[in-house]
């Protein structure tokens, strides 16, 4: 079954692109960075296939949504907060006359659906996250938190900086696409015994600056979909992706009030070698979310959904059917 083309609806101050497959109970899909709808490219059909109405859309800042007055990705920072984020979701509901759906969401995309029966619990029946866990707001701003552990060069600190990163992974969309778009290299064990300080500090636009053949890590697309990927952020760039980061602090301050509690069923389906969203980041997670199944997907990096799309499909469509069908 092909990627659906879109369609266009008017959402939350947005022309939000639109992509859809199946019927039955809804399973909407959020993407993360640098990613698209169609990162879920194998997950839609899958979806479909076993009942469900599978939607995922190119969220705010990212591929053929823009904003419905200018024509453009919105302009300013404040415009990515988790609360433009939820609320295109919650208003794409409305448009589609869906009441409630079930959230799937990867890398910045899975901090969204988690986010949403925070925030939306009347919008949402279940929860699985892929990679991105459930994560307790923490006692101080995130990023001085990151920068006090990490560092400076950091990839989430260096990007609160407007401009570099979006320069930086601007002026060759497709070695960027290239360089994100990799199988996992190594082990958990091996990136903790022998990784450089560089890769341990998560520091990403260091490591952009390697020969390229010193990446490790075989290349994850194919020609076409690296093509469909190249087409999206030569007409967007990355600076609305880049957005979403640069709320982290905002986010932080503007959730205080927000319950910790997700009383819908929900799925956790890590990946054992990404390095990033590590499989023990789950660890605790039961006590915000008290009905609750995890997996771990062996020998799988961080694009699960491309990585290892048949067993990440077997586990969501099991447990969709286990418990919504």
């Amino acid at each position: 079954m092909s990627f659906p083309e879109p369609k266009f609806i008017e959402a939350n101050g947005l022309k939000l692109a639109v992509y859809e497959q199946g019927t039955g109970v809804p399973v909407v899909m959020c993407h993360g960075f640098p990613e698209l709808a169609y990162s879920w490219r194998h997950q839609i059909p899958a979806i479909a296939d076993a009942g469900f109405r599978a939607i995922a859309a190119d969220q705010r800042g990212y591929g053929r949504t823009v904003d419905a007055t200018t024509g453009k990705i919105p302009a300013a920072i404040e415009d990515y907060d988790m609360e433009h984020l939820t609320g295109d979701m919650v208003a794409m509901l409305d448009e589609l006359g869906i009441d409630k759906a079930i959230f799937c969401g990867h890398d910045w995309g899975g901090f969204v659906v988690w986010q949403m029966p925070l925030r939306h619990p009347d919008r949402v029946a279940g929860v699985i996250g892929v990679n991105t866990p459930f994560i307790a707001r923490g006692p101080i701003d995130p990023i001085e938190a990151m920068r006090a552990t990490m560092g400076e060069d950091m990839y989430i600190v260096f990007f609160q900086k407007p401009g570099a990163a979006d320069e930086l992974f601007g002026k060759d969309i497709a070695k960027s696409l290239r360089f994100w778009y990799r199988k996992s290299a190594v082990t958990l064990e091996d990136f903790d015994n022998a990784a450089p300080d560089a890769a341990k500090n998560l520091a990403l636009a260091k490591l952009f600056e390697v020969p390229e053949e010193e990446w490790g890590g075989d290349p994850l697309l194919t020609a076409e979909e690296a093509a469909y990927y190249h087409e999206a952020f030569t007409s967007t760039g990355f600076t609305g992706g880049l957005n979403w980061y640069r709320n982290f602090t905002r986010n932080w301050e503007r959730s205080k009030d927000l319950p910790e509690k997700v009383n819908v069923p929900c799925l956790m389906i890590s990946a054992a070698n990404d390095v990033v969203l590590r499989p023990e980041l789950t660890e605790g997670m039961e006590q915000f979310c008290p009905d609750l199944e995890k997996h771990i997907i062996p020998d799988c990096g961080h694009w699960t959904q491309a990585e290892k799309p048949d067993e990440l499909n077997a586990l969501i469509t099991d447990w969709l059917k286990r418990r919504f069908a």
